[in-house]
């Protein structure tokens, strides 16, 4: 077709071309289709504002009370006007909440550290198509857990013929790998290069190899996110702790919370005997934000990972 037919081609194209519809005088379109008046403008910002102190408010006065002074707190104020750090001195200073805190840290610390470790082990190995056929029928075991669980008793006699009861690996080892967070390591996997994985086998690399130095650098977005995950989880264990451990010395911050703060049990046992005690509620209040505080700071630091890791790896699954 010569240039002259291309062109009467479009004209004529131009011309057969349905016109769009043209909008009647006076008709009005959708209301989400029309410009936000001002007065709209300002109930929407009210309304985001009251969302906002609806959310603060309990951090807010939680705080505010743990660091509330005696009278403070006897005369019944909303918002104490006088401060002291008594309650932190007295929870900090020994006793069964500090070892608490201690018992958490380990826990997220090893169990993360395990947790993420394995995970992304066992995910790399899924991907791995020369191991096709037993690697689908392990995802599809993994898979199944997500279905079907053994339930409490069968969970509790295997932890105990273990010898797991009362350590802090009845903790880490029932919920080492969480299928979602390797369902999702694994879709991330899958989204590397292939040449990349292949150039390096052809240079000699063993896969454990390739596993550390290639694939994990290229997975930090990712692994930052599952990590997250299981920190959380195992900051806020809870459930597990109140099965497995006994002994109120290996009791995670998230038991002793409950104990003290919703069983409402004596708190003046768990603080320094050598002090004059707080006031109980500064210190449920306290031992709240210490449970509290630790993920508060960790999140603002892997959120960029988030869009990238998470759902990055949920798209591609």
């Amino acid at each position: 077709m010569t240039t002259t037919g291309l062109r009467g081609a479009t004209e004529l194209a131009h011309e057969t071309a349905t016109p769009p519809p043209k909008r009647r005088r006076g008709a009005r379109r959708p209301i989400w289709q029309e410009a936000p008046s001002t007065a709209l403008q300002a109930l929407k910002v009210i309304f985001i504002i009251a969302v906002c102190l609806v959310m603060l408010y309990p951090f807010v006065y939680v705080i505010g009370m743990s660091f509330a002074a005696p009278k403070s707190v006897t005369s019944g104020q909303l918002f104490p006007t006088s401060f002291s750090t008594g309650a932190y001195e007295s929870i900090l200073g020994g006793g069964i909440i500090s070892r608490a805190l201690l018992n958490s840290a380990f826990i997220t610390i090893v169990g993360t550290l395990l947790s993420t470790l394995a995970t992304a082990l066992l995910a790399y190995g899924l991907t791995r198509t020369r191991f096709a056929p037993v690697a689908r029928g392990v995802l599809l075991m993994v898979l199944l857990t997500m279905l079907f669980g053994a339930g409490l008793i069968p969970n509790y006699l295997l932890v105990k013929n273990l010898g797991l009861l009362d350590t802090y690996w009845a903790l880490i080892l029932p919920v080492l790998i969480s299928p979602f967070n390797m369902v999702v390591m694994r879709a991330f996997f899958m989204g590397l290069p292939s040449e990349l994985l292949e150039a390096a086998r052809i240079d000699g690399a063993s896969e454990l190899r390739i596993f550390f130095t290639i694939v994990i650098p290229l997975s930090k977005a990712v692994i930052a996110v599952i990590a997250l995950f299981y920190a959380v989880g195992y900051w806020n264990v809870f459930f597990n702790a109140m099965i497995y451990i006994n002994d109120t010395e290996k009791w995670p911050i998230q038991v002793v919370l409950n104990q003290f703060v919703v069983q409402n049990s004596d708190i003046a046992n768990v603080t320094n005997p050598n002090e004059p005690p707080p006031p109980a509620v500064s210190v449920q209040n306290a031992v709240i934000v210490l449970a509290t505080l630790p993920i508060l700071c960790v999140y603002p630091f892997l959120q960029k990972y988030f869009t990238k890791g998470v759902l990055t790896g949920s798209i591609k699954g």
